[in-house]
């Protein structure tokens, strides 16, 4: 439910640490889903502050103390491997926030957990870029110590943005390997790409692979048919798409995509031990 407006600069707002791609995307869902609550961004850089101020009239500030002392919601978005020097700025202002939202991918609650102590609350949440135009799709998981209130309080945030899922803390580093929208981009590229190797103009390449890929896969989410009866219905035997399909399945199309998943399951746990 979007906030109504604050008059009182001094009221709790949610606070974005790191100005980063991740912030610009959801700060502009927010604003388009009509969010008017007071949105906070601290980051070192003064250019990205700039530019998020003009673009989602966001108030920014440039003291790390001043900007968590603002906080009702504290959410973490910077690299996952400036986390611990984050969180030890934090501890060393002598201010202990409550609820927190970790945005970075492989650190664990129980690194967060001990990074600050209580009666910092901690949220992880991994929410996609797409959230930029309302059709995000954003994973949470809570700590223990996150009240019912303040669970509703960030699903509520995210839902703005696009759907919400609660996964469990063991599924985070799978989730975060397999719903990145980097995954249709490169399908794209690689199917637009081929496409012109086989003849096509690049123009017309794009536009057909980014018909089956987004297209295709808009049908099945509106029709409610299986995944398996569309693939039997589109890949009819002894047809185009079947012959297609087949050699891609022989040349180990599935091999590579696991291979691919696995990789970033293994990134996610690096980040963890940093």
């Amino acid at each position: 439910m979007a906030e109504g407006p604050l008059t009182d600069s001094r009221m709790k707002a949610t606070v974005f640490l790191g100005g980063g791609r991740i912030t610009s995307a959801l700060v502009a869902g927010l604003r388009l889903a009509g969010y008017r609550g007071a949105i906070v961004v601290h980051d070192r850089n003064p250019s990205k502050l700039r530019a998020l101020r003009r673009e989602s009239r966001v108030e920014v500030e440039d003291h790390l103390k001043s900007a968590v002392a603002r906080a009702g919601v504290l959410i973490v978005a910077v690299r996952p491997a400036s986390v611990a020097g984050l969180l030890d700025e934090i501890g060393n202002c002598g201010l202990v926030p409550g609820l927190c939202v970790s945005l970075a991918a492989g650190i664990p609650l129980r690194q967060l957990r001990t990074a600050l102590g209580s009666p910092a609350r901690w949220v992880r949440a991994m929410p996609s870029p797409v959230s930029r135009i309302g059709r995000g799709l954003t994973a949470l998981c809570f700590d223990r110590a996150v009240a019912k209130p303040e669970r509703d309080r960030v699903r509520e945030l995210f839902e703005l943005v696009g759907a919400v899922l609660e996964v469990p803390e063991r599924q985070f580093d799978a989730f975060t390997a397999v719903y990145s929208s980097s995954h249709g981009y490169h399908a794209l590229a690689t199917l637009a790409k081929a496409a012109q190797d086989a003849g096509l103009d690049r123009t017309t390449a794009l536009t057909a692979a980014a018909h089956a890929l987004s297209d295709g896969i808009f049908y099945w989410r509106q029709s409610g048919e299986s995944l398996d009866a569309l693939l039997h219905e589109a890949a009819t035997p002894g047809g185009i798409a079947a012959a297609t399909m087949a050699a891609m399945d022989q040349a180990g199309y599935a091999r590579v995509i696991g291979k691919g998943i696995r990789a970033g399951m293994k990134q996610a746990r690096k980040n963890a031990k940093r």
